[in-house]
């Protein structure tokens, strides 16, 4: 299972919201605002009582509906509204931490920024971030399996080799396997949001800023200028 609630440092900005009355697939902003409503309940609900026990019921519990079929008149399934869950928080993500990550051009302080972008996301967003770990684990259909959409989910991988090799290729960063590195960054980023999404004591900026220094020592090139 792969988490990756991040903008990778060569990621394009992401768009600037418009001052459209209607959202850009032709829903109006009332309806926008309830389909956001029920997701924000249903990431409360995920996170405390996990996906197995997040029916339609307490969503719409929690959401203060007056109706389980609102739900259902905003989303055509429990797949469609889970899947909006993971797209909402990934979103969030990405708005929070392209910012810091595209302040800055050379790369080694790029990468330091992703990581730290990352890490302070997940510290900032501990309710999401379980919401989103256990949907990703849990959620399957009867044939087990996953019950929401993985597309695009390795995307920040690929983008985060490509920054990679774009450091190597200007001399900041030494020889290495842009792969392996890559997978060693987001795996000890992705290890950071299942440990706060079990609950456990864990400063997950003092843990960004280990990462920093420990990778920016794996890949700075010693005998550039």
């Amino acid at each position: 299972m792969r988490v990756n609630p991040d903008s990778a440092p060569s990621t394009p900005s992401a768009p600037g919201s418009g001052s459209s009355s209607s959202s850009s697939s032709g829903r109006s902003l009332t309806t926008d605002a309830r389909r956001a409503q029920i997701v924000a309940a249903a990431i409360e609900t995920v996170a405390e009582l996990g996906f197995a026990r997040a029916s339609f019921a307490q969503i719409a519990k929690r959401a203060k509906l007056s109706s389980v079929r609102l739900i259902s008149y905003h989303f055509q399934d429990k797949e469609d509204l889970f899947q909006a869950l993971v797209d909402t928080v990934q979103e969030a993500a990405r708005a929070a931490m392209q910012p810091r990550i595209h302040a800055h051009s050379a790369p080694a302080a790029q990468l330091a920024a992703y990581i730290e972008a990352n890490l302070e996301f997940l510290a900032d967003h501990p309710v999401e971030v379980r919401a989103l770990v256990d949907v990703l684990a849990g959620a399957r259909r009867e044939d087990g399996s996953p019950l929401v959409s993985s597309a695009g989910f390795d995307t920040p991988v690929a983008l985060l080799v490509q920054h990679l090799r774009n450091g190597q290729l200007s001399g900041d960063f030494r020889p290495f396997d842009a792969e392996a590195m890559a997978t060693a960054i987001r795996a000890s980023i992705d290890a950071a949001a299942n440990r706060l999404s079990a609950g456990d004591d864990f400063d997950a900026r003092a843990y960004g800023r280990e990462l920093v220094t420990l990778f920016a020592l794996a890949t700075r090139n010693e005998e550039a200028k």
